[in-house]
């Protein structure tokens, strides 16, 4: 009999994570490696909140809170919703977690027997279906594709669903491909969900405010009020908020579910580091003025990565709607050579080679669950986005 559990065989680890250290580990052994592979603001979190941090340490606010989060922070939660998404909650239908993967996960802990299942939408963050299958559960994937923008189409999530599905997890603006649904889009989402009454949304709208041009960011509850109670609505203050490393997500649902999630998050973390929590009340209740400066410096950046990789051969990128992240094609480059005089046969040579002869570090799309692409991070400089791309092309250009 084996010491460590079955479920980790069946886990696969982080791509991402690996990516990033690989070209960290690249990096201190004297590489000059540009990093596109990390999902992380390279803004610093706005003064404001850094004060309110700084004020809550001085008043001693420093000792256990509540599971479910503190009474000022489930407050400014439920302000959050009904400011910007006209969504009624009380402070009880609030839950507040160390990060969003943490809420999702506790949400699936909660509610996930063996045999149930959760639709995922590809591509994915790499951790939907690695956290679905630690719970219990099992990940049927719904395929998208680049010429619908790699949205969800509705009548393949008919095709999906079954008696056994529980759950869907949507992510809109979407961690790799950028694509966020519009509200008729989001619509006919919603219209198959209506169908299907067993089915629950666990909505993930962390890059909700990072949406660019005139897109209107919508959430499912929103567009279809008939699915108020059985959507978990999750978001969070890492990406609008430049808090990655202040660990904080929260999200709004049905008071059973919370109930349920506040049950194994007290047999399991306790609540979130209290400093990050008087944080997070002055992020969502203070002054929003960043956002603007974020999403222009963003959407510039969005402009200039997709016009290079559109002018480098072998290379297809699509322009999506928000979020840092671009997943282009790489499709043209399967079977030519790298100057190293490897094949590439899978997106993952691409990247493993783009990183050994430029020193660009990306993921590959297959981690997401759809290729051949790669996902290229844009949270980071101009000079530092223009110069990988420079490197990306010149990679490209070399392909025999």
């Amino acid at each position: 009999m084996g010491f460590l559990a079955d479920a980790l065989s069946r886990v696969k680890p982080s791509a991402t994570i690996a990516m990033t250290q690989k070209a960290r580990e690249l990096k201190a052994g004297g590489m000059d490696v540009i990093s596109l592979s990390v999902g992380e603001p390279d803004f610093d979190t706005p003064q404001h909140i850094k004060d309110a941090a700084v004020a809550a340490i001085a008043r001693g606010e420093t000792k256990y809170t509540p599971v479910s989060g503190i009474v000022p922070l489930r407050e400014a939660i439920v302000t959050k919703f009904k400011r910007e998404n006209g969504l009624d909650y009380k402070p009880s239908q609030t839950i507040v977690g160390t990060g969003g993967k943490h809420v999702i996960y506790n949400a699936l802990l909660a509610t996930l027997n063996p045999g149930d299942e959760v639709v995922i939408p590809r591509p994915y963050w790499v951790s939907y279906p690695e956290m679905v299958v630690l719970c219990g559960g099992t990940p049927v994937f719904a395929e998208t594709t680049m010429e619908h923008d790699f949205k969800l189409q509705p009548e393949e999530l008919e095709r999906v669903i079954t008696p056994k599905t529980k759950w869907i997890i949507l992510n809109s603006p979407s961690n790799p491909s950028g694509a966020a649904y519009a509200r008729d889009e989001m619509k006919r989402i919603t219209d198959v969900l209506l169908r299907h009454p067993q089915v629950w949304v666990l909505t993930d709208d962390m890059y909700e405010h990072l949406c660019y041009g005139d897109f209107e960011f919508v959430t499912p509850a929103q567009v279809e009020p008939n699915l108020y109670d059985r959507t978990l609505t999750m978001n969070g203050v890492s990406k609008a908020y430049a808090m990655t490393g202040w660990r904080i997500g929260y999200a709004a649902g049905p008071e059973k579910l919370i109930k349920a999630m506040d049950f194994v998050q007290g047999q399991q973390t306790s609540g979130a580091c209290s400093i990050s929590q008087w944080a997070a009340v002055a992020a969502l209740d203070g002054t929003q003025a960043h956002l603007a400066e974020f999403r222009k410096a963003f959407h510039a950046r969005r402009d200039l990565v997709v016009s290079m990789l559109n002018q480098t051969q072998g290379l297809k990128c699509p322009t999506p709607e928000g979020a840092f992240y671009v997943y282009p094609s790489c499709a043209e480059t399967i079977g030519r050579t790298a100057p190293s005089g490897k094949v590439i046969e899978t997106d993952e040579d691409f990247v493993v080679e783009l990183l050994q002869a430029e020193g660009v570090a990306a993921v590959h799309g297959s981690a997401f669950g759809l290729g051949p692409n790669l996902r290229i991070s844009y949270a980071t400089s101009n000079a530092a986005l223009e110069e990988a791309c420079t490197r990306i092309q010149r990679f490209c250009g070399s392909l025999r």
